[in-house]
C-alpha cells in the first residue's frame, strides 16, 4: 500500500479537531499546521502527531498547500479540521492506495451536518471534491477562501462520504459569511471587477430559486431554506461590499 500523508490546517478547533484526527488515525503521517490557535488545539492535536507546526496566515490556498509541502509521503489526504473521514471512505481510501495502477487524485462526496440534521440537497450534497492525491500531479488553487485541489493527472472516485461539521449554529454560519465576503469582495476588486446595484438587485434572488427550488432544498425543510436564504445573503454582501470598495476606491 502507498504511504499516506493527511494534511490539516487549524485555527481555534478544540470542538472539532479530536473527532477529525481520530477519523484519519489509520494514516502513515499527519500533519497539523496551527495558526495561532489560543484555545486547546494545539494541545490535542499533539496527542496524535508530533507533527503540529505553528505557523503565521497566509490566506486559505497558501496554507493548505504549506501543509502539503511538509509531507514526507507523496499521497496526500487533504482534509479540514471540521471534517471526518467515515469508515466507508476510510477503506475505499486503503482500497485506492492498494491498487498497482490506480488514479492520480480522488474525488469524495462531502456531506454537512446543520441545524440537527445531515443535508441532503441545496447544492450542499453530493459536492464532489478531489481530497486524496499524489502531489507530484496536484497542489492547492482556486482563490480565496474557495480553495480545491487541481491535478494534472487521472481522476477517479471514491466510495463514502466526508462529514462535515460547518457551522455551530447560526450565529457562526453569519459570522464565516461576513469574513469569506470580505475576502472575496477584496478579490474580486484587485481582479478590477466592481460591483453594480443590478447585481446586488438580482443575484441573490436568482441564487435562492436555484438552490431552494432547482436544487431541491425545499426538501431540507428548515435548514433547507435557512441555507438557501443565507446563501442569497452571501451573495448580496459580496456584491455590496465590492460596491463599497469601489466607492471608496473613487
Amino acid at each position: 500500500m502507498k504511504k499516506l500523508s493527511v494534511a490539516i490546517i487549524t485555527r481555534n478547533e478544540e470542538g472539532n479537531i479530536d473527532r477529525c484526527l481520530s477519523s484519519v488515525a489509520f494514516a502513515d503521517e499527519i500533519i497539523v499546521l496551527d495558526s495561532g490557535s489560543e484555545d486547546r488545539t494545539v494541545e490535542i492535536a499533539r496527542r496524535y502527531t508530533d507533527r503540529v507546526i505553528e505557523t503565521d496566515w497566509p490566506g486559505h490556498v497558501k496554507q493548505k498547500q504549506r501543509a502539503v509541502d511538509q509531507a514526507a509521503h507523496d499521497w496526500i489526504l487533504a482534509i479540514d479540521a471540521d471534517e471526518e473521514v467515515t469508515l466507508l471512505l476510510r477503506e475505499s481510501i486503503q482500497a485506492a492506495l492498494s491498487e498497482e495502477e490506480g488514479k492520480d487524485a480522488y474525488t469524495l462526496t462531502r456531506k454537512v451536518y446543520y441545524l440537527g440534521q445531515w443535508i441532503n440537497h441545496c447544492g450542499w450534497y453530493p459536492e464532489w471534491r478531489i481530497r486524496l492525491f499524489n502531489r507530484r500531479k496536484g497542489h492547492w488553487g482556486g482563490y480565496d477562501p474557495h480553495d480545491k485541489v487541481e491535478s494534472s493527472g487521472s481522476v477517479g472516485k471514491l466510495l463514502g462520504d466526508l462529514n462535515h461539521y460547518s457551522y455551530r449554529d447560526v450565529s457562526h454560519h453569519l459570522a464565516r459569511i461576513n469574513e469569506y465576503t470580505t475576502i472575496m469582495a477584496r478579490q474580486y476588486f484587485q481582479k478590477g471587477r466592481r460591483g453594480r446595484f443590478d447585481q446586488m438587485l438580482l443575484r441573490p434572488p436568482f441564487n435562492f430559486i436555484k438552490k431552494y427550488f432547482w436544487q431541491l432544498g425545499f426538501l431540507d425543510g428548515v435548514a433547507g431554506f435557512v441555507i438557501c436564504v443565507l446563501a442569497s445573503y452571501y451573495v448580496f454582501l459580496k456584491y455590496l461590499k465590492l460596491w463599497e470598495l469601489g466607492r471608496r476606491n473613487v
